[in-house]
């Protein structure tokens, strides 16, 4: 018996009738074309279009496809499209359920299905990143002898979570969150197309708006909500999708958040003058505010990582180590986990004492550069590793600090322009107070005052 025969008809059935599998099932593209977003991987001459179109896989191609990006971004689909283009089986498992045996069960029947009736199959593998080593070397020999097209899905980075042998013999292709032009298609391709909702219902400005700040980029998200609230908007016979509507389809109330405009950098201002301020919890109300409007969660963290320098500084080095850290892995995690990670960094800088003499410190020191107080730099300072150096009284004279006790040598660094001109100004907060003591006693040593050895 041909298992393809109900495969084939069972996907016809989800992908035509109104009702009978989820929006998002419905409204998965057929081809390269209906994709929305990814077009930097959809260019022509791209190596996923030439799979796609050609089916090229030979001795030369990919022995498998490994896909890398945020949740909603279209992985499945891509997979789908490869398996339907090309015309192989699907099949589809997730490392959260699915184990050894039944990798083995699927490339034991992607072999029938070839030595019966000439089928390749196409072995969508959903969060590879959850199988251990020895569950991801299961897939090398299927992978090696090309029973199977092996198409991958990870939302975390593959240079740590898979394998190097399994790495190094795929086509590894990074999607991006959709934007917010995506997402709109996304919706009103959904309201029109027979297979969607067919015209049924209107949906207006402002419910299409909150719409896409709750899908934060993820088409999943934003198909699963329009049905939520397409269903609950049916059901009381109305002819369109009301913001009210929506909010009580979801559970979530739009907020007053555009980003482009006033609302994004009202909050955003007043989230990095709360963590200024010390107030852990509005600068986390806030932060709560941009993450439901569904702001781009790597501007939250650049936001953080100015804050650390500017007004933490000196007083605590290791918020911007905190804060280096949380972009880090908000580019790795994404949302909804990366929400923790910003929490993180926000209470930390805001609980962190405060100081903005690194700030101060480098404005004033531009404000002289740029009124021409610069001037040469001093001749025992200039470079000598050259021939005409030494006649010309470069790098002479110059003492070198480790030479001396407490490596502080007393002879000027700083142009005459500039010189004695004090710029770090520490304050006696946090460990700047350390600092704060240290630079007097480097500034005394430095213009021949201090003890030796001091």
């Amino acid at each position: 018996m041909e298992p393809d025969l109900f495969t084939a008809a069972a996907e016809e059935r989800q992908e035509s009738s109104p009702g009978a599998s989820p929006l998002a099932v419905r409204m998965r593209p057929r081809s390269l074309d209906e994709v929305v977003g990814q077009q930097h991987l959809l260019k022509p001459g791209s190596p996923l279009r030439r799979l796609v179109e050609t089916g090229e896989q030979g001795p030369a191609g990919p022995a498998s496809v490994l896909l890398w990006g945020p949740p909603g971004t279209g992985k499945t689909t891509l997979a789908y499209v490869v398996s339907k283009a090309t015309d192989r089986r699907f099949v589809e498992l997730s490392a959260i359920t699915a184990g050894v045996k039944e990798v083995r069960a699927v490339i034991e029947g992607a072999k029938r299905a070839a030595g019966g009736y000439g089928k390749e199959t196409v072995l969508f593998l959903d969060e590879i990143h959850r199988f251990s080593k020895a569950q991801q070397d299961s897939l090398l020999p299927a992978v090696e002898n090309r029973w199977v097209t092996l198409i991958a899905a990870t939302t975390e980075n593959p240079y740590f979570s898979v394998i190097s042998p399994l790495l190094s013999r795929s086509l590894l292709l990074t999607l991006e969150l959709l934007t917010d032009d995506d997402i709109r298609g996304l919706l009103r391709r959904a309201l029109a197309q027979e297979r969607g909702l067919a015209g049924s219902l209107t949906l207006p400005p402002e419910s299409e708006d909150h719409l896409v700040r709750i899908a934060g980029g993820d088409a999943r998200r934003a198909l699963t909500a329009l049905e939520a609230a397409a269903g609950s908007a049916l059901s009381k016979r109305e002819a369109q999708i009301a913001l009210e509507t929506v909010e009580s389809a979801v559970n979530r109330a739009a907020v007053a958040y555009d980003r482009d405009g006033d609302q994004h950098y009202d909050v955003a201002s007043a989230f990095i003058k709360s963590i200024r301020g010390s107030d852990v919890d509005a600068a986390l109300h806030y932060l709560a505010r941009m993450i439901e409007a569904g702001e781009d969660p790597r501007f939250i963290a650049r936001r953080l990582m100015i804050a650390a320098s500017e007004d933490i500084g000196m007083a605590d080095s290791t918020a911007l180590q905190t804060a280096v850290a949380a972009a880090q892995a908000v580019a790795m995690i994404g949302f909804p986990e990366a929400q923790l990670t910003l929490s993180h960094a926000t209470i930390a800088l805001a609980l962190a004492p405060k100081s903005n003499s690194a700030t101060t410190a480098i404005r004033e020191a531009l404000a002289d550069v740029r009124a021409g107080k610069a001037g040469p730099v001093p001749p025992h300072l200039r470079d000598g590793h050259y021939k005409s150096a030494k006649r010309l009284g470069h790098a002479q004279g110059y003492v070198y600090p480790h030479n001396v006790p407490g490596a502080v040598a007393a002879q000027q660094y700083a142009p005459d322009a500039v010189h004695g001109r004090r710029y770090y100004e520490p304050t006696r907060y946090g460990a700047e107070a350390r600092y704060a003591e240290v630079a007097d006693r480097v500034r005394r040593r430095l213009a021949g005052e201090g003890e030796e050895g001091e």
